[in-house]
């Protein structure tokens, strides 16, 4: 085990990372950051997620000019993302990003990687650097014969010394993979090596389902053994399934709560009500709720209420009627087209009781 109390902490905008600080969840837009109205409009849904700091790409001047604009209207921390041209790095600083992510592999040549430093010393702006399986250098491929874990974090460790030895230290380290386990590794070894945070996803994870279970065990295995301070689950996909999901990887490793959390059963052939369209509905429902409690949403009446003992609040349907269940009591019966409206009238009254 690992202990991310010790690690440095670095300071991103309003929010603090590493250290005792809680893991941060991070997204990425997926809009034209030229198209600032865009940007502002989908991180602030993201925000109302609970997306804690938010990345923007910025592969032209054009979207290193409209971080002003976009900065102007949101209220969490602003990651520039910067490959290949240094001088985007620095418009993006000079512009009010935050933090930028860098790979110093593909900014160029040393003094070039040196103008980006010093302009970051300068503003007093961090510097996330990132290393990811697709980006390793040619020497380390040969010295390793491929992509590996140690090969990820002698590039990731060569680059922060580079840095250091420019004179700033204030970095976020990232070393991604799209092989979970090599991921795992990589961390396990880095975490050994350096004090700086360090922010965890699996890169290219995929779609929605295959996104989510990748990332859910390699993020989650990696913020268990006591690794990494922020979080991105990476989905093809809408932004806001990333901050769904990176929610969810915490609450069930015990590191956040609050929000609802429904449970439901998987179904069998007892059931005989459309659960799955009822727990959808009910998860849908929840997330208008700041309610730190656990809904339980059962398809049998028979062993619905045991089932949902464990939950605050539960219901079961089955044959045309449905139960209400508190603690593991039936409180009363209604119709079973009623569960949802029933459901939603105690969250609505949830503080009175």
């Amino acid at each position: 085990m690992y202990d991310r109390t010790k690690t440095k902490v670095v300071k991103i905008g309003s929010r603090c990372i590493g250290g005792t600080y809680p893991v941060a969840i991070q997204s990425m837009c997926n809009t034209k950051t030229t198209d600032a109205a865009a940007t502002v409009k989908q991180i602030l849904e993201l925000e109302k997620a609970g997306c804690e700091i938010i990345r923007i790409a910025v592969p032209d001047m054009e979207a290193a000019a409209a971080i002003p604009e976009i900065k102007k209207h949101i209220h969490i921390p602003l990651v520039a993302d910067i490959h290949f041209d240094y001088r985007l790095a620095i418009a993006a600083i000079e512009n009010g990003a935050d933090k930028i992510r860098i790979n110093p592999g593909n900014i160029g040549s040393t003094q070039r990687v040196k103008a980006v430093v010093d302009k970051a010393r300068e503003y007093q702006v961090p510097i996330r650097v990132g290393v990811n399986s697709g980006s390793l250098e040619k020497d380390i491929l040969r010295k390793y014969g491929g992509v590996t874990a140690e090969g990820l974090v002698e590039s990731a460790l060569n680059k922060v010394h580079m840095i250091e030895d420019m004179g700033w230290d204030q970095l976020v380290i990232s070393i991604k993979s799209s092989d979970v386990m090599m991921c795992v590794k990589a961390h396990e070894l880095i975490a050994a090596r350096t004090q700086y945070p360090l922010h965890v996803g699996i890169t290219e994870a995929g779609t929605l389902t295959a996104g989510n279970i990748k990332s859910a065990v390699g993020i989650g295995i990696i913020l268990h053994e006591g690794i990494g301070s922020t979080i991105r689950v990476s989905l093809t996909g809408d932004p806001l399934e990333e901050i769904k999901s990176a929610r969810q990887i915490l609450k069930a490793l015990g590191m956040r709560r609050g929000g609802v959390e429904v449970v439901s059963c998987p179904t069998c052939g007892r059931t005989s009500i459309d659960l799955i369209g009822l727990a959808n509905k009910v998860e849908n429902l929840v997330q208008a709720y700041p309610l730190d409690i656990k809904v339980a949403v059962m398809g049998c009446v028979v062993n619905g209420p045991g089932e949902a003992r464990e939950a605050d609040i539960g219901i079961a349907g089955g044959n045309g009627e449905g139960l209400l269940i508190k603690k593991g009591k039936i409180i009363k019966k209604v119709a079973e087209s009623q569960l949802l409206a029933c459901l939603k009238d105690e969250l609505d009254h949830w503080n009175e009781a």
